[in-house]
């Protein structure tokens, strides 16, 4: 069944908040330490910590950028949650996707506003918000019905309901097909991404692009090589590092922890001829030497 996107860039809901907090919104609290707190005003609530309580209507009809004490007068900021931060504090049972390979993952799907993407293992919703914030149109594959259900409350507690009309998710095994074809894009957070190869290449248009997520090199390397041996070409797999630096002053040093390896993306391209991949003969060792 191909299904025609039917999403234009003015379509797509406007989802950032301006103006003063208001309640049912989700603020996020920065304490001195720079430690986060996440938490949804409510008329009358009280946001406790071992630095005391801290009134919801102080927060309330304050602007972003507040600061705001509790009752020991210890000093909290306000400012509303960004996607990252949302991602690392929401409810969850599968593990995210980190915000650090959000961004590559949209800029290696190359996703645009109203790019119907198909994507498989959601999770718990990480990477579906960051498609929708995007502006793609959204078909998830979920083989547990628990983790649909928990994508779809995250989804629709960030981004609000707004968006679900560009969000379905199915419960269905991908690794046994897709269903509908015509999409822009394949993206998939599975163990076994090469046994959606063939499938990919099939409900892609011409030129589409599948990105895969997964852990280990061993993953990879069997995905390169389903890769290399269907109609798919232009694979090419990256990892992202993160390092932070330490600035106090004349004091500036990278910071002790850094991100580090959390996976590894391989994209690829839907081509309509690709020849197959032959490996390079060894050169002979050099005798004159």
């Amino acid at each position: 069944m191909n299904v025609p996107s039917a999403a234009t860039s003015d379509d797509i809901p406007r989802t950032v908040v301006s103006g003063p907090f208001a309640p049912g919104e989700r603020v996020l609290l920065i304490d001195r330490k720079g430690r986060r707190y996440l938490v949804t005003l409510a008329t009358g609530a009280e946001f406790h910590t071992h630095n005391g309580r801290l009134a919801h209507d102080d927060l309330i009809g304050q602007e972003e950028g507040a600061s705001v004490r509790s009752t020991s007068g210890s000093r909290f900021s306000a400012v509303r949650p960004t996607l990252a931060d949302f991602v690392l504090s929401m409810p969850r049972g599968a593990q995210v996707i980190y915000p650090k390979d959000l961004g590559p993952i949209l800029v290696l799907a190359d996703v645009f506003a109203g790019a119907r993407v198909l994507e498989a293992g959601v999770g718990s919703g990480a990477l579906s918000m960051a498609l929708l914030r995007a502006g793609a149109d959204v078909v998830g594959y979920e083989l547990r019905p628990d983790f649909a259900d928990r994508a779809r409350r995250n989804v629709s507690a960030f981004l609000g309901n707004d968006c679900m009309c560009r969000y379905r998710v199915e419960h269905r095994d991908v690794y046994e097909g897709i269903e509908e074809t015509g999409f822009d894009r394949v993206v998939l957070d599975l163990p076994e991404p090469w046994r959606v190869v063939d499938h990919a290449a099939a409900a892609l248009r011409p030129g589409g692009i599948f990105v895969a997520y997964v852990p280990s090199i061993m993953q990879v390397a069997q995905l390169r090589e389903a890769l290399a041996a269907s109609s798919f070409g232009m694979a090419e797999t990256m990892e992202v590092l993160v390092r932070t630096w330490h600035v106090d002053g004349h004091a500036v040093r990278p910071d002790h922890r850094m991100v580090a390896h959390t996976g590894f993306l391989t994209s690829a391209r839907l081509m309509a001829d690709v020849e197959p991949a032959v490996a390079e003969p060894h050169a002979a060792p050099d005798s004159s030497s």
